[in-house]
């Protein structure tokens, strides 16, 4: 049976003294844990991390890669650069860079492809707004996101991680039910089936709102494989709290 996977999304946030005080305490408090656990932080950041964590449980992740290798491409970074850091995870696909930077299921799909030849994992995420929601189109959002993907990576969509997120669960404080989510895990864990024999392997992970008070029935549930924790994530006794919940 696989691991869990708890990974941290820093999103826009930290500093030098911030980042220092927060990775050493949570491997202080971590010991050896029972699931796989990583940490998404600021490109800036990359190279202060990788001399924390070295030699730790803590796995190193982006927020975003490159749809490119190389050339005039301003203010991206290539999946070549982060594998220099011993980044081992790239975050694709957030509901952010959707929203906020126009990102299309193709861009998507795209940039996981390329996290893939570069030897990275890629985290990619999917999931509904509000309004699609209460339109009923969930399934047919989520379904949708997630072929994109599978169609540009054919059977090299079993080394990917996917997590599920509702955007109107994101730094809401609103969590989907555990029924919610769960529900939404089958859907795609169904997907992965039929496009791979291996999709067993594939970490499903939740990400709306996970927090030290709901993880542990989350993470229960048959086809939640783990969780994307945003803002728990940055304050030590929360992560360590879902961290250990992931049994």
């Amino acid at each position: 049976m696989k691991k869990k996977l708890i990974a941290g999304n820093w999103k826009m946030n930290g500093s030098l003294a911030a980042n220092e005080t927060l990775v050493k305490g949570l491997l202080a408090g971590m010991g050896t844990p029972a699931c796989q656990v990583a940490l998404c932080v600021p490109s800036v950041y990359l190279a202060q991390l990788q001399a924390l964590v070295a030699g730790s449980a803590i796995g190193l992740g982006a927020q975003d890669v490159s749809a490119h290798d190389v050339g005039a491409f301003t203010g991206e970074v290539s999946g070549a650069m982060l594998r220099e850091f011993d980044v081992r995870y790239t975050l694709v696909g957030h509901s952010e860079r959707r929203q906020y930077h126009g990102e299309t299921d193709a861009v998507v799909a795209s940039k996981a492809q390329r996290a893939l030849a570069c030897g990275l994992t890629p985290i990619v995420c999917v999931g509904e707004t509000l309004a699609e929601r209460e339109a009923g189109k969930t399934e047919e959002v989520v379904k949708r996101q997630l072929a994109a993907v599978i169609h540009a990576n054919g059977h090299c969509i079993s080394e990917i991680v996917v997590a599920y997120e509702p955007v109107w669960a994101i730094g809401t404080g609103k969590t989907a039910t555990t029924e919610q989510a769960q529900q939404v895990h089958a859907v795609l864990r169904s997907q992965l089936h039929a496009a791979s024999n291996q999709a067993d392997r594939i970490h499903i992970l939740y990400g709306g709102s996970m927090n030290a008070a709901n993880a542990a029935q989350l993470l229960a549930q048959p086809d939640i494989d783990g969780g994307l924790v945003g803002g728990a994530s940055l304050k030590v006794p929360d992560f360590l709290s879902i961290i250990a919940a992931a049994l």
